[in-house]
């Protein structure tokens, strides 16, 4: 009450009338009546004010003159210990009658229970709740406003070094701060909040602004998963120790990092409230990691790899919780990231195929195929051995010879993409256009009309010869790429007389298209896959879907069936994939589980559990010895495929992760997700490579090229964009041109269309690929580099 109390008048200089007046009691509770009557009004407080009003016979002229009355109009002023003993809980000391026991507010509860009431008031006395005046402005919803946009400025207005790290903490207080305001039922001043400063971080965090604006109640907050998640848990954030004493200055101070033309910086009463509000959510919610490199020698990406909610998506290594991601991954020790070996029975036969194929085509180059069959070491990376390797048949099939000679010819025949060739190269010259024909691959794009209600899934087959789509009605339709009709077998016929090949061909189907719809599934199917292993030698045999049913499905390609179920989540499958050896695959579901199964069992062989939210993706390793999973959670995770054991953990992302891609050396994975960013990993040490940035929506799927060197990405921005895996990754002053079409610039995103594409495009985005109107749901290599990529037409009426 002190700052906002008129100071007590003294001796001198005041009048004999003044001082008269002032001594007279029933003046001074005049003049405490009008103070308050005065703070009523101002704080817009009408019904209390005319409740008063009437309670102290205040008379209708003064009420509408709003004038002090004129017994009472020549002081404006009390004494600040008579306002006290009028408005504070009063009892005076046994000592000192005419003191106040309870003048120091701050222990005015202490005092009432410790006087020896009765046993009633003293338990009444308990259950009041402490709070103090700090905790009664912290009710003001200007505060959090004027503190955020003060933070916001003060970040704006640091060295251009210290901007990288300070970024990341507008996230998390703009989240408590819109909480704070929700929960305290300022639904009104949230919105506000909301709408002012969401804009500025929507391009890396819209997936989580957005569902914030879903939360409108203070019930919402208590039961929302996302709130309780940033209640409950602190947000780390990392920073350099000049950083973090900056940041530290500011708050207790408010000192530096005003924008230009702010004078005298961020002052006065609001603005330390604001700052307060801030030290709330600091003290309370987040915890810094606070690192003794200097500040220029940390990649600015690299700051937010290591912001987030670390602890608990940490796992626990040898027993002991690790915080920090990057020393759990340490701790795992050395992967075999190498390539799988060949058994040598199959090394051999393959040797011995080549060389009588090249006797029979008199090829004499054929002889130096024999290199490509003979695998090399791969510099830097640990190869498995053959016991490494999960459990598989003991004796390989004429078809694992076919596609280990088709590999060799694809490697001989196959089209070297390379990147680097458009470095330093004006594109618009005809030595442009050569070097930009070497460096970007061919894209085939197959585009899907009247999909109903959705397509969520595309896949080709490794030879090329089958598309096959899931869709929302529960059915998957496949293609024949080839124009051969889709056969499968008549129902009519008795098993009894099956007895050699001749007998099935009797028994197919005579007519058939070059199209076929598969039925099964009861909910929409989210995920299909080609069984591998073939290779690009021959025609797949199986496919398998996944589903919201919660099963997974083999089909059999002969005869056109569903040939096996395999239950075991409970909950929507999101992803399936096959193992490269083909006799395993890998589930992602919503009960945030992976699992592994084999095609020969129903039941799952492991599961793979320690992800907070939804897996939504997966994908083997090369080498079949580790399975990588991407989550709701915003991390991506690396399993050891036989212990089912976490041995690397990516953070960084700043959304969902939906998208894997291994780099066909075994080197590098790739992630991208809901925040619009792709990262890049090197598995060995866990680190993140390089943030690669230029997509306007959700990025849907990743694939390499055969060389791993090029990184192809398609989303729902109606683009394919490809990427320069080996250079290195920076935003560019302003976009460079790209042949007929500037990066990003004519990328059809009419709902992304306010954003400036320019600023969020990386170095290393060698291409943009646009549309019409086709979200990319799937991008794949084949063996020789050639890119196909599909998707669903949205038409505008459907918008």
């Amino acid at each position: 009450m002190s700052a906002a109390t008129p100071a007590a008048s003294t001796p001198e200089g005041v009048s004999p009338s003044a001082a008269n007046t002032s001594s007279d009691p029933n003046y001074n509770a005049s003049a405490i009546d009008r103070l308050v009557l005065d703070y009523l009004r101002a704080r817009g407080l009408r019904g209390a004010e005319e409740a008063l009003r009437e309670s102290i016979g205040t008379s209708a002229e003064d009420k509408d003159s709003g004038k002090v009355p004129e017994s009472s109009a020549s002081t404006s002023t009390i004494p600040a210990d008579e306002l006290v003993k009028k408005l504070a809980v009063f009892a005076p000391k046994q000592t000192k009658p005419g003191e106040n026991a309870l003048k120091d507010s701050s222990s005015v509860l202490q005092e009432l229970a410790a006087m020896g009431n009765t046993t009633n008031i003293q338990n009444l006395i308990a259950s009041i709740p402490s709070i103090g005046a700090e905790e009664i402005l912290s009710l003001d919803p200007t505060d959090k406003h004027e503190g955020f946009r003060e933070l916001e400025a003060w970040v704006e207005g640091s060295l251009e070094m210290y901007k990288p790290e300070f970024r990341p903490i507008l996230f998390p207080i703009f989240c408590h701060f819109y909480l704070d305001l929700v929960q305290h039922g300022f639904k009104d001043a949230a919105l506000d909040f909301h709408a002012t400063f969401s804009p500025s971080l929507a391009p890396v965090h819209h997936t989580t602004i957005h569902h914030l604006s879903t939360i409108l109640l203070p019930i919402h907050v208590q039961t929302d998963e996302v709130a309780q998640r940033f209640r409950n848990e602190k947000y780390t954030i990392r920073m350099s120790r000049s950083g973090f004493g900056l940041l530290v200055g500011w708050l207790t101070e408010g000192i530096g990092g005003e924008a230009t033309g702010g004078g005298e910086g961020f002052s006065g009463e609001k603005g330390k409230r604001g700052r307060a509000a801030i030290m709330r959510v600091v003290n309370n919610h987040l915890r810094f990691d606070v690192t003794s490199s200097p500040t220029t020698s940390v990649s600015p990406n690299a700051w937010e790899e290591s912001t987030g909610f670390l602890t608990s998506v940490t796992p626990q290594a040898n027993g002991s919780t690790l915080i920090d991601p990057q020393a759990f991954n340490t701790s795992r020790g050395e992967l075999k990231l190498g390539p799988a070996p060949l058994s040598e029975e199959l090394r051999t036969e393959t040797e011995r195929l080549l060389r009588e194929q090249a006797m029979v085509d008199r090829d004499p180059s054929a002889q130096y195929d024999l290199h490509y069959a003979r695998q090399t070491t791969v510099p830097g990376l640990v190869s498995p051995s053959l016991s490494d390797l999960p459990p598989h048949p003991p004796t390989f099939k004429t078809v694992d010879i076919k596609r280990e000679v088709e590999k060799v010819r694809d490697a001989r025949k196959r089209i070297r993409l390379e990147p680097s060739a458009l470095a330093n190269v004006n594109l618009n010259t005809p030595q442009g256009a050569a070097a930009r024909s070497r460096a970007l691959p061919s894209i085939c794009c197959y585009t899907l009309h009247d999909a109903g209600e959705g397509a969520p899934c595309c896949t080709f087959s490794q030879d090329t010869s089958l598309m096959a789509a899931g869709f929302s009605e529960s059915y998957i339709r496949l293609w024949s790429l080839k124009g051969e009709k889709l056969k499968g077998y008549r129902s009519d016929f008795q098993s009894s007389s099956i007895r050699d090949a001749s007998s099935l061909k009797k028994i197919r189907e005579k007519g058939g298209s070059t199209t076929r719809k598969l039925i099964g599934h009861s909910g929409p199917v989210y995920s299909v896959a080609f069984d591998p292993i073939g290779g690009s030698a021959a025609p797949p045999r199986y496919l398998l879907s996944a589903s919201a049913d919660a099963t997974t499905r083999l089909w059999s390609l002969d005869t056109m069936t569903n040939v096996a179920a395999y239950r075991g989540h409970q909950n929507p499958i999101w992803d399936v994939q096959w193992s490269p050896m083909g006799i395993y695959f890998a589930t992602a579901s919503r009960d945030r589980t992976a699992r592994l199964w084999s095609t020969d069992r129903t039941s799952a062989l492991r599961v793979y559990a320690g992800h907070l939210g939804d897996v939504d993706c997966v994908q083997f390793h090369p080498n079949s010895l580790y399975l990588a999973t991407g989550s709701s959670d915003w991390t991506a995770r690396l399993w050891d495929v036989q212990r089912g054991s976490c041995v690397r953990v990516f953070t960084g992302h700043q959304g969902i992760v939906s998208t894997l891609a291994f780099s066909p050396d075994g080197r590098y994975l790739a992630t991208a997700g809901e925040d619009l960013a792709i990262n890049l990993w090197d598995l060995g040490s866990g680190k993140r490579v390089k943030k690669m940035t230029g997509h306007t929506a959700s990025v849907y799927s990743l694939a390499f090229s055969a060389e791993s060197s090029m990184l192809v990405s398609g989303g729902a921005d109606w683009t394919v964009r490809c990427w320069d895996v080996k250079s290195s990754s920076s935003s560019p002053s302003k976009a460079r041109e790209n042949g007929n079409h500037t990066n990003g610039a004519g990328a059809a995103a009419p709902e992304n269309g306010d954003r400036k594409e320019d600023s969020l495009e990386t170095t290393d985005l060698l291409a943009t690929f646009p549309t019409k109107r086709t979200p990319i749901i799937d991008v794949q290599f084949t063996s020789r580099n050639l890119c196909l990529v599909a998707g669903p037409y949205l038409s505008p009426e459907s918008r």
